[in-house]
């Protein structure tokens, strides 16, 4: 298991570091949709390697393929209802697309959800409904970058614009309620671990801390015209947990 551990950490570390620099060459070349979906693929294998040190192989990727199936139904439904995010569509420029919702926005639910249930479980290791709320707010968090980035790109678009950069409001109650089922089934597959300081537990962190600065970075100076105000609105709710999750390894 220690061998394995190993690896599977090295793998996240190897993987981290390309989605980095995958991150930095969307900067500079944003309308290239094919270094979106590398910095996405790049994201979630990084986040399975970092849980399989942690919890092992198994219920890494069981975790994953849970939180893939609940992000990929949510979508689903809601190009379909409306219903959870609000009335929206996506694009034909992202694929495949099966049943209509891009893999790759499947794969983002995966990845990031098991970056910010480990800042949860960092935050609260001992509690049994704080950490789900918190992983629920997290992973939300991520969408104040997520959804303003992906409308500059064309990658969907909203029936009726909301006052957030284009985005409805009630899209974030949408994902905070998604979110929290995505933390549920996290918590139920992974076996809720004690052992918060393991080192794949904390490669998710640094995973999360590493996506928040760099959405922050990128919209603050890098995305052309910049955006300071998500950059201050993402890199503040998002900086929140990470500085949480990371003061809370500090004091142990």
């Amino acid at each position: 298991m220690a061998k394995t551990a190993g690896w599977a950490k090295t793998a996240g570390v190897v993987a981290l570091g390309a989605m980095v620099s995958a991150q930095i060459a969307t900067g500079l070349r944003p309308q290239d949709l094919r270094l979106t979906t590398m910095v996405v693929v790049l994201l979630a294998f990084s986040a399975v390697a970092f849980a399989a040190a942690a919890y092992g192989p198994g219920r890494a990727a069981g975790a994953f393929a849970a939180a893939v199936a609940a992000g990929y139904a949510a979508e689903w439904i809601g190009t379909r209802t409306g219903l959870p995010f609000g009335d929206y569509r996506y694009t034909d420029a992202l694929w495949p697309r099966p049943g209509g919702v891009p893999l790759i926005v499947a794969l983002a639910w995966g990845g990031m959800g098991l970056a910010a249930h480990a800042v949860a479980r960092r935050v609260a290791p001992r509690a049994r409904l704080v950490p789900i709320l918190t992983g629920a707010l997290a992973l939300t968090a991520w969408d104040l970058f997520l959804d303003p980035q992906m409308l500059r790109l064309g990658l969907w678009v909203w029936a009726e614009p909301g006052p957030y950069r284009g985005v409805p409001l009630g899209n974030y109650a949408g994902w905070l309620l998604v979110s929290l089922l995505v933390m549920v089934l996290l918590d139920r597959v992974t076996g809720r671990r004690r052992d918060v300081r393991a080192a794949g537990v904390t490669g998710l962190v640094v995973l999360y801390t590493v996506m928040a600065a760099m959405e922050t970075v990128g919209f603050a100076v890098v995305f052309r015209p910049p955006d300071p105000f998500v950059a201050a609105v993402g890199g503040l709710a998002m900086g929140a947990f990470a500085l949480l999750a990371w003061g809370r390894a500090w004091r142990r």
